[in-house]
């Protein structure tokens, strides 16, 4: 007997693999998968602009990659003796207004010439909710922590966000007609917002998805890690101790999932067999001897080098090279 609804996740006839560029984009639940690609040694470039959470925001970092436009001093404001952007997270922010903007126009160099070669964009929208500057009505991605009189709070509607989206892709295919997106809404709940207007943001990102895809069905996928949640881990042991963001074993479970989905066979047998090298890799001998240590690490080294050999397209230079040198000091 099933005791639980399995939400079914058919495969992709567009499989993702290490050898594509992917980049992702969203809240951080998008932050939580991101970091399993690169565990898993995928070319993946996670949130240029930090954690963003509603769609037009999203939209809006993607046209300043696709445009290539850098910051200015006016770009930033200043308080309380930081310098922010209104399109950045606060892990951009800086005491000194030079380093601040290094950061930011940095990573837009870097993420600009990384769109223009993408194989694959992974948008996780997490609200419906926007806040727009009061004086000057445009949507901005972070707050700061200014007085919510600086802004006023809206929530989007289906077709606001389809519009962005559509002309967005419809630009981004012409530069690229090979381009793909996966899009997914975060299962994490806005319970600021109260559990009724939570669960209409999420329906309005759901009904916007379902568009695009429909819209640009060669080119545009979901991946239902919302209703994976919702339905198949309706529990609170698969929660954080906040009762909002998922566990680390429901993260776990999603990308299993996601892997069901967009990955090959090939591309999950090699997953498989990098997560018992990383189990070595992590281990630490109980012995503190030094003979011990060593004879570990060249046990250790062996087998990454037969992995590297069986899955060539891992690179795992850094763990030999890691490897190497500790055995060296030793």
């Amino acid at each position: 007997m099933e005791f639980r609804t399995v939400i079914p996740v058919e495969s992709s006839l567009h499989p993702m693999s290490r050898s594509q560029k992917i980049m992702a984009f969203g809240s951080c639940f998008a932050e939580s998968i991101g970091a399993y690609m690169a565990r898993y040694k995928f070319d993946v470039d996670l949130n240029p602009f930090g954690i963003l959470y509603n769609p037009l925001s999203i939209s809006s970092s993607l046209c300043i990659l696709k445009e290539r436009r850098l910051f200015g001093e006016t770009d930033l404001f200043r308080q309380e003796n930081m310098w922010h952007s209104f399109a950045h997270h606060s892990r951009f922010s800086h005491t000194d207004l030079q380093a601040c903007l290094t950061r930011i126009n940095d990573r837009i160099i870097q993420s600009s010439g990384m769109l223009s070669r993408a194989d694959w964009l992974l948008i996780t929208w997490g609200t419906a909710w926007v806040y727009r500057r009061a004086e000057t009505g445009a949507v901005i991605s972070n707050c700061h922590k200014l007085p919510s009189s600086y802004f006023c709070r809206e929530r989007l509607t289906p077709e606001e966000i389809v519009v962005a989206w559509r002309s967005l892709i419809a630009d981004l295919l012409q530069l690229n007609p090979a381009l793909k997106f996966c899009f997914t809404v975060s299962p994490i709940r806005h319970f600021r917002d109260g559990a009724h207007a939570n669960q209409l943001s999420k329906s309005i990102l759901l009904l916007a998805a379902d568009r695009l895809c429909c819209d640009f069905p060669e080119n545009c996928f979901y991946f239902p890690s919302y209703e994976i949640v919702m339905d198949e881990l309706r529990d609170y042991r698969f929660y954080d101790a906040d009762m909002v963001h998922p566990s680390e074993q429901a993260v776990a479970y999603i990308w299993e999932r996601f892997g069901q989905c967009f990955f090959s066979d090939r591309t999950r047998q090699e997953n498989e067999a990098w997560e018992k090298v990383l189990k070595l890799l992590h281990h630490r001998p109980i012995s503190p001897d030094a003979g011990t240590c060593r004879n570990f690490a060249e046990q250790t080294l062996m087998k990454l080098q037969d992995f590297h050999r069986k899955y060539p397209a891992f690179d795992v230079s850094k763990e030999i090279e890691s490897l190497e040198s500790f055995m060296k000091n030793r």
